[in-house]
């Protein structure tokens, strides 16, 4: 292999067949998981029935997401927070002792009373599936833990093509793995009753440079550097990880889950010159593994405002922004017609009541200009956020969104 001047591998491998990796595409991902015919969800998916009839087809939140709002002063906002459940919460603390993170996402009853203790306490309007963008991986027999302090981990990084070549396959052994997941969902939706559960899996870029850089990365030189000097490796990289996510995605809405988020945490280090030739395709692929099911499919990266046009083109039907752009800015870039989440500032979560509450109520007016809107903050909840904020946060738009949705611009 060379090195180029940063002392990175740059991916080239004299023992690999260029024809064999050129021919190479993407993986099929499954159109309907076995005994399932595509595009239909079981009969008693919570999605197929009212909050009459104990399901969820009527949430505000899913009207939101498609982009039914209804209008005048009795709608109420539609929330939930990204890393709602997790170290914020001193149940979740009390619940993990002496637990890891990546055995934690495997226990279908731990994980149904992780995902459900935000809602119960703040009375969100949804809970997302907890788990981690690297479960996928961990079942699928890759060596990968997240270490406290630092993240995930991979014991074995990708660095040649002959760890593309022995990546393992997704076959019926990885759909066995999802078991608990399916078990975790449907014992979540139980609890939940006429929330909404979200599904969620990490997105391809994201997922796939922890697998290259070994762990975090402030740069992504490695992966950067496969994307440019051997891009048919980083496709087949790319698209067994999007197989992975897609089966582990798709899992979660045919146990129970009403909408699904990708989450994209490194895709903003990206130009949309290098997005749409090198990793669109791969996030498609993941969404595509749900297009199928009546489900909404939310799309959110971190510092991707530049990236907003050319993520929805990936597949979303709602996109999500950061807080790092006006969410009317947002709504202008994506057309006018996408039903938005977001983006409060999570550094409100640590001023006073006045800023914070005024933040809140500029997020409610931006977002009216879209035909559906559901608050959210512009990244995950701080660790060191005190949970009496958010549940007032919570109350207060509960509170406030009828009198802020004349779709005024501030």
């Amino acid at each position: 292999m060379e090195k180029n001047s940063t002392s990175e591998t740059i991916f080239h491998d004299a023992t690999s067949d260029p024809e064999a990796s050129a021919s190479a595409g993407p993986s099929a991902l499954p159109t309907a998981a076995p005994g399932e015919p595509a595009g239909a969800l079981p009969a008693e998916h919570p999605a197929y029935r009212d909050a009459a009839a104990g399901g969820t087809s009527d949430a505000p939140l899913l009207r939101q997401y498609r982009g039914e709002r209804s209008s005048g002063p009795d709608e109420r906002a539609s929330v939930w927070f990204m890393r709602q459940a997790g170290r914020s919460l001193p149940e979740y603390r009390k619940v993990r002792e002496g637990i890891t993170m990546l055995d934690s996402c495997v226990q279908p009853e731990l994980v149904a009373e992780i995902t459900v203790q935000p809602v119960r306490r703040h009375r969100v309007d949804a809970g997302i599936f907890f788990s981690d963008i690297v479960v996928p991986a961990m079942l699928a027999g890759l060596d990968v833990e997240i270490q406290p302090g630092r993240g995930p981990v991979f014991a074995h990084p990708i660095r040649t093509e002959a760890d593309i070549d022995a990546l393992p396959p997704l076959g019926d052994a990885f759909e066995e793995a999802l078991a608990p997941i399916r078990e975790s969902v449907r014992l979540t939706v139980a609890e939940l009753g006429t929330t909404p559960l979200i599904g969620f899996c990490g997105a391809p870029f994201t997922v796939a440079s922890y697998m290259v850089e070994g762990g975090p990365s402030r740069d992504h030189l490695r992966t950067r550097a496969l994307m440019r000097d051997r891009p048919e490796l980083w496709d087949r990289l790319a698209a067994w990880v999007a197989e992975a996510s897609g089966r582990f995605l798709r899992a979660q809405v045919l146990a129970g889950a009403s909408a699904v988020q990708l989450f994209d945490s490194w895709v903003g280090s990206l130009s949309e010159e290098v997005y749409r030739a090198h990793v669109l395709q791969h996030s498609a692929a993941v969404l595509g593994a749900v297009s199928d099911l009546p489900v909404p499919r939310i799309h959110f990266g971190v510092g991707a405002s530049h990236l907003l046009g050319a993520m929805h083109d990936a597949g979303a039907t709602v996109m999500g922004a950061d807080h790092r752009i006006r969410l009317d800015h947002a709504i202008d870039a994506l057309g006018g017609g996408v039903p938005v989440q977001g983006n409060i500032d999570p550094a409100v979560l640590f001023t006073g009541e006045e800023a914070r509450f005024a933040e809140a109520r500029a997020v409610l007016e931006r977002g009216a200009a879209a035909p559906g809107h559901v608050v959210n903050l512009g990244h995950g909840v701080p660790p060191e956020t005190d949970p009496q904020v958010l549940t007032d946060l919570v109350a207060f738009l509960h509170e406030t969104a009828g009198a802020a949705s004349g779709g005024a611009r501030a």
